[in-house]
């Protein structure tokens, strides 16, 4: 390297970056990483997926095993990282300096991740006072995060359980109108809460500020709190 010189990590393909980003956050939320949750994920075809895989396994991005399972090497990882830091610092922007919705920051974000420049990263986690998660909880790669040891699903709390939302995790991100809702019913990081009923169907019923309201099983196996009693 010439002396004086920054080096500045390769730029990808958009769609590069949007299928590595798409396989860490499987892998993150603890989900078997096969190219039809990929599809599910990107709303494309799977014969897409398949061309796309092969492209990033000549890339050296991915690896797939003998199961069909995939993973992402280290330059992978470095890219996927890289724009999950990006969007997430984009998200935190959006919400908490522009004052966006959660759902219009997170579409918005993806848009951005793919054109933030290293130099806007960096003033964007300045100015932002280096925030460890996204605004749902989501940690913010390169940061100071720390997960906290006792968090559970919410449907794991018994009924009259007090609780603290820790984290939004990305799979639920992508259901149709479910970041509205936990955002309109204030089922957001920090806020506190109570357990009062738990249905046969598996719908929990939580009260956070005196509003009674019902989470879906699907939602309560994945969103994840700390247990301990609200004030």
């Amino acid at each position: 390297m010439v002396e004086g010189m920054v080096y500045e990590a390769p730029e990808w393909h958009p769609a590069f970056e949007e299928y590595c980003e798409t396989i860490f956050e499987l892998a993150e939320d603890g989900l078997e990483v096969k190219q039809a949750r990929i599809a599910d994920r990107l709303e494309v075809s799977r014969p897409a997926v398949s061309e796309m895989i092969r492209k990033l396994e000549r890339e050296g991005l991915v690896a797939v095993d003998t199961s069909g399972d995939i993973s992402l090497t280290d330059d992978g990882t470095i890219l996927a990282r890289r724009v999950v830091r990006r969007h997430r610092l984009a998200e935190r922007f959006l919400t908490d300096v522009l004052e966006l919705s959660w759902a219009e920051a997170h579409h918005e974000a993806g848009k951005w991740e793919h054109v933030i420049s290293p130099v806007v990263e960096d003033a964007l986690d300045r100015v932002l006072g280096s925030p460890t998660t996204c605004p749902h909880g989501n940690p913010i790669p390169g940061s100071d995060y720390v997960r906290p040891d006792d968090a559970l699903p919410l449907g794991n709390i018994e009924v009259g359980g007090g609780f603290t939302v820790q984290r939004i995790p990305e799979e639920l991100e992508f259901e149709p109108g479910l970041l509205e809702y936990l955002e309109e019913v204030g089922v957001t990081p920090g806020r506190t809460g109570t357990v009062t009923a738990c249905s046969p169907d598996g719908t929990t019923t939580v009260d956070i500020d005196g509003r009674p309201f019902g989470i879906g099983p699907f939602a309560g196996e994945r969103i994840l709190v700390t247990a301990g009693q609200t004030s």
